[in-house]
């Protein structure tokens, strides 16, 4: 990925850093794999706000993504390059050789003709979905599993990727993103690589009113707030507010908040670094 600058013609584009989205090959989606999407803008069916800083942003369409990578044995070839507004990552869209179409999440360096396959005796290359009993170690990994057969859940954001560090037993042994070391069954897939747009983290929005366009609204500060608003609200002057916690009392920087009984928490080996 490339980012651009821009003149400062404005006092917004003085700051910002933008994508230049070099990548990307059509601003047209394929009609088949798009459907509609609507806002709740933060409130449920009675029309209470139970979702505090929601709403607004620019009209979408959702994109169908292929999470599973189940078209086992078939290979697929790279016709375009997309940029997708659900998400921070760019998207590809596979044509089969059966003649099914399909989108990814684009690993990255990906090229339009490449070919991609999954399944059983898929070789390693970048893109290619494979079981994680046959990943190598040492490889990076993104679009992980968690259950089998129930779509990618880890690694899916720009620029991210896992690394397989080995096999125990039935489980492998992956690194997140977060730094956690955990397990993951054999029978999982991932996909090959690290996804695409690694220099999102780069951007800079310039101005309030972008926020507004991805459909967020302020956020005020608890220190900000009185007392009966926020537990670290109140005080004379500008006071820090005491202990940091959320505006439902729940502590923060520090404080675990994980549930220790929580079933998952025999597959973690080591947890995410502080």
């Amino acid at each position: 990925m490339a980012i651009r600058k821009f003149r400062p013609v404005t006092p917004s584009l003085r700051t910002r850093v933008g994508n230049a989205f070099s990548e990307i090959t059509t601003d047209k989606p394929e009609k088949s794999l798009v459907s509609g999407t609507g806002k709740s803008g933060g409130r449920n069916h009675t029309g209470k706000m139970t979702m505090r800083q929601i709403g607004g942003g620019h009209k979408r369409r959702y994109r169908v993504i292929d999470f599973k990578r189940d078209k086992d044995g078939i290979p697929a070839k790279v016709a375009t390059i997309e940029y997708d507004p659900n998400r921070s990552a760019f998207i590809a869209l596979l044509n089969y050789a059966d003649g099914e179409k399909r989108y990814i999440i684009a690993p990255d360096s990906i090229q339009v003709g490449d070919t991609v396959v999954s399944g059983k005796g898929a070789t390693p290359d970048t893109g290619n979905g494979l079981f994680l009993a046959d990943v190598p170690l040492g490889s990076n990994i993104h679009a992980i599993e968690m259950q089998p057969g129930k779509g990618a859940a880890l690694a899916r954001s720009a620029g991210t990727y896992c690394t397989m560090m080995g096999r125990e037993g039935i489980y492998a042994i992956v690194k997140l993103p977060s730094g956690e070391i955990r397990r993951i069954l054999l029978t999982c897939k991932a996909v090959m690589g690290r996804t695409s747009n690694p220099d999102h983290g780069l951007t800079v929005s310039g101005k309030a009113g972008k926020s507004r366009h991805l459909g967020r609204r302020p956020r005020v500060r608890g220190v900000a707030m009185n007392p009966v608003d926020h537990p670290m609200g109140g005080g004379e002057g500008r006071s820090s507010g005491g202990h940091p916690r959320s505006r439902t009392g729940i502590m923060a920087k520090g404080q675990k908040t994980r549930n220790v009984n929580k079933s998952s928490s025999r597959l973690i080996i080591s947890k995410r670094k502080k």
